[in-house]
């Protein structure tokens, strides 16, 4: 037990057993909901697609479908072994998270490009040039995140949240596929989905801390000011202007 200092006085927050089974409750509930998201938004066009259409997918895609899988598994996997206590096998797989990172980003940012040239927009009402700044600044927003993650990774408290809110800042893309009426609206919803998600890792913080740690804050705080920001900028000619000539490097 550890003293908390509320106002003026002070409650005991238990950080023993009950402390460590409420961290794996968390981190394991949440990598499933994340994963059962991610297989619900892409069951259609990816997972199960052979059972939607007989439409070929392009190679290009099926290799980032084939990275940013890896990516989820090797997340859940990492976190049922630090649940395990098995730091050891978690540190060595470190290494392959670490590459694979570097792949999603290389390979998110040319289909995100490759795929506005085509004209491909996952939004109705969206030009494929305005929507082009979403998933290029989700790339953006998980760099500076995974970067930071592994930065802090012999910071347990901080390289944890970094690398669950990573994951969480390319969850819109999956959420906006998911078959709900609501995420019809476009970017408001999709991103109000996500935002729930940097919601949960508040509240834990607050629930078991006590108060929010600086990395769920700032973290939190990068994924959500973000949105309106590229939405702001997806409409102005400058951005126009400059997803055009990305665009036209892969014509």
């Amino acid at each position: 037990m550890k003293p908390l200092t509320v106002g003026k006085g002070i409650k005991w927050m238990p950080t023993g057993i009950a402390g460590r089974r409420r961290e794996r409750f968390f981190y394991i509930g949440i990598a499933i909901v994340i994963v059962g998201v991610v297989f619900g938004g892409f069951a259609r066009t990816y997972f199960l697609r052979p059972y939607f259409t007989t439409q070929p997918l392009m190679p290009l895609l099926h290799l980032h479908g084939i990275v940013f899988t890896s990516w989820l598994v090797l997340y859940f996997t990492q976190t049922i072994l630090i649940a395990a206590k098995r730091t050891d096998i978690h540190r060595r797989l470190g290494v392959a998270g670490a590459v694979i990172a570097v792949l999603m980003i290389l390979i998110g940012t040319t289909t995100a490009i490759i795929r506005a040239q085509q004209g491909a927009t996952p939004a109705e009402g969206i030009p494929p040039l305005v929507f082009l700044v979403i998933p290029l600044a989700d790339m953006l927003v998980f760099a500076i995140l995974i970067g930071a993650g592994f930065y802090f990774r012999r910071q347990p408290d901080v390289h944890k949240r970094l690398m669950l809110l990573a994951t969480i800042s390319i969850l819109a893309a999956a959420i906006a596929r998911l078959p709900f009426a609501f995420l019809q609206a476009g970017p408001p919803a999709f991103f109000g989905v996500t935002d729930l998600f940097v919601a949960a890792c508040l509240l834990y913080d607050l629930i078991s801390r006590g108060r929010i740690h600086r990395a769920t804050a700032l973290g939190g705080l990068l994924i959500v000011a973000s949105q309106p920001i590229r939405l702001m900028v997806g409409s102005t000619d400058a951005w126009i202007a400059f997803a055009t000539w990305l665009t036209q490097w892969v014509a």
